[in-house]
């Protein structure tokens, strides 16, 4: 401070009238910019519209639940969410979103021409991807999330590269639609078809300057995974997610995996919302919460690996010491007497918004309410 006084003794006094100005400031609003600074660094939380499918609810109605909830997204993961896909309805949709403070990530199915799961509702599997991406461009979305199929299309002589390289062309072939939207294609790894380290492949050779990873914790263990691994192999290419809790139990020659609401299966959700608030803290949390059945992996039989081989020995012993950690969970069942598609829609709201309220109250996620 001597040194710079004898420099420059008016420069010094006036740093120092600003040190003073900026600390009454500071004084004066302080909680309110300390809170300000604070949700800047948090992670937004959202949620995927399939979480209440049962609902049946449209674009408009979801968002006025979104903005109820008080979360800061919405993942609309299929395009019949939409009453239309003309512009001028899309633009109304993006504007209701930004009166209500919430970001819109747009989504629709599968787009892999090979796999038994691709329909052609919208021609051809470019024409779909053409069109996810102009619905979300066209809605404020910065991601057009997709995905390639399910566990069915690792059988088969060509196993799950077969549909990779579809995929991969599918997305080559759309390239320029997407960076003249400046959306990113967002391949969500599904159902217990691509394993994380497939899917950075096939975005390293498709292209990671217009495509990325929607991240899904749930389906990672239906690949044998623990989802921070998971999180790990993703993160660099992530720019949206699917995420919910996993119970996962031994059973005989092999484990059974039922996903769960957050906070409520076997995967340490604490270490994993920390590390992702390190590795992609301006990718969104959006829980798409599916509960209440189970599915059997028997690894331990002879004929299950075949569809599996290029799973990291490393990744699996972590999904069975995840095993060794769970429980059995009793399915879903209506109450008796109840009517089942009434309890199938309480029960997913209930799931999903106590999800919210652990994610918010216990992983500090979201920087609403």
């Amino acid at each position: 401070m001597q040194l710079m006084t004898k420099a420059n003794p008016s420069r010094s006094r006036k740093n120092f009238l600003q040190t003073i100005t900026t600390g009454a400031t500071i004084a004066c609003v302080g909680p309110s910019v300390l809170q300000a600074q604070k949700a800047v660094s948090k992670v937004k939380l959202g949620f995927d519209n399939f979480s209440i499918r049962a609902l049946g609810w449209k674009a408009p109605r979801l968002l006025q639940y979104a903005a109820q909830q008080k979360v800061d997204t919405i993942l609309f993961s299929d395009l019949d969410v939409y009453e239309s896909h003309d512009e001028g309805y899309l633009k109304e949709i993006k504007q209701e979103a930004k009166k209500l403070g919430l970001e819109i990530h747009a989504g629709t199915g599968g787009i892999c021409p090979t796999s038994p799961k691709f329909i052609d509702k919208y021609g051809s599997a470019e024409d779909h991807l053409r069109r996810t991406i102009r619905v979300a461009k066209a809605v404020g979305s910065p991601v057009a999330r997709c995905y390639l199929g399910s566990m069915k299309d690792r059988l088969g002589p060509e196993g799950i590269q077969k549909h990779i390289k579809s995929t991969i062309q599918v997305c080559k072939n759309v390239r320029k639609d997407a960076l003249d939207a400046g959306v990113k294609i967002a391949i969500e790894n599904h159902a217990g078809d691509m394993h994380s380290l497939e899917l950075a492949d096939l975005i390293e050779r498709a292209g990671p300057d217009y495509v990325g990873a929607t991240l899904d914790s749930g389906n990672a263990t239906w690949t044998l995974e623990d989802p921070l691994q998971t999180l790990e192999n993703l993160a660099p290419f992530a720019v949206s997610s699917g995420i919910r809790d996993s119970m996962i139990w031994k059973i005989d020659n092999g484990a059974s995996v039922q996903w769960t609401a957050m906070g409520e299966g076997c995967v340490n959700m604490k270490s994993f919302a920390k590390r992702w608030t390190q590795l992609c803290p301006k990718v969104p949390i959006q829980l798409e919460i599916i509960s209440g059945f189970s599915k059997p992996f028997l690894y331990l039989e002879n004929d299950f690996w075949k569809p599996y081989a290029s799973i990291p020995a490393s990744d699996f012993s972590k999904f069975v010491r995840l095993a060794q950690k769970g429980k059995p969970m009793k399915p879903f069942s209506p109450p008796k007497g109840m009517d089942r598609k009434k309890a199938q829609q309480e029960y997913q709201v209930a799931e999903l918004e106590r999800s919210i309220k652990y994610c918010k109250e216990t992983l500090g996620l979201g920087i609403r309410g």
